[in-house]
């Protein structure tokens, strides 16, 4: 997808987001998410379906540097957003996308099959990969990962309802070592000179 055309889809879902954030803002309980630790044992061992219908586990993706990031297709700001920066950094430093691997990990997993996420995907690049599963399934990799998500009812949307959750981008080696992780609202170019200074 070229930059005009995601900026694009980009727009049009903040265009989207307006009315389905305000709604979620509401229904806010004011708590903040728990974030994950900046530093040990985040991350683990995991069996998901990617995006083609295939069953993967993490060891698929030892050899190279893996960004993951957690949120849904559902989502009307943050998860587009972050995709769309990601999608950004990788081409302000395309020599990256020979050792890294970018990865969304569905928090929704009633909703996101394969099919749904390799359709999303397809508005970031190639370069895109989509994991989901069974809810118990995710529920296990949120909890080896660190990561918070809750299902949020909205009782007068066609979407029914959200899912709040962290939203930070989790960087790990062609070890599978947990390096870093970042915040989600560093911009293109910022990422993309982070992940230089890293991806060796």
């Amino acid at each position: 997808m070229t930059n005009r055309m995601r900026t694009l889809f980009l727009g049009l879902i903040a265009l989207a987001a307006a009315v389905a954030t305000a709604a979620v803002m509401l229904l806010a309980t004011g708590t903040p998410a728990p974030r994950p630790a900046a530093a040990g044992d985040v991350g683990g061992a995991f069996t998901l379906t990617d995006q083609d219908g295939r069953r993967v586990t993490e060891a698929d993706f030892r050899g190279r540097y893996l960004l993951l990031f957690f949120g849904f297709t559902n989502c009307p700001d943050v998860c587009p957003m972050t995709l769309g920066r990601i999608a950004d950094a990788l081409d302000i430093a395309p020599a990256l996308k020979e050792k890294l691997t970018p990865v969304l990990v569905s928090v929704d997993p009633e909703r996101d099959t394969p099919a749904n996420l390799k359709a999303y995907l397809a508005f970031f690049g190639p370069e895109f990969r989509g994991l989901t599963g069974s809810p118990a399934e995710i529920a296990a990799v949120l909890k080896a990962y660190k990561v918070y998500a809750k299902r949020t009812e909205l009782p007068d949307s066609a979407l029914e309802y959200t899912m709040d959750h962290s939203s930070l981008i989790f960087l790990y080696g062609p070890d599978g070592a947990f390096i870093t992780a970042f915040d989600p609202s560093l911009d293109a170019a910022g990422l993309a000179a982070e992940l230089t200074k890293t991806v060796r």
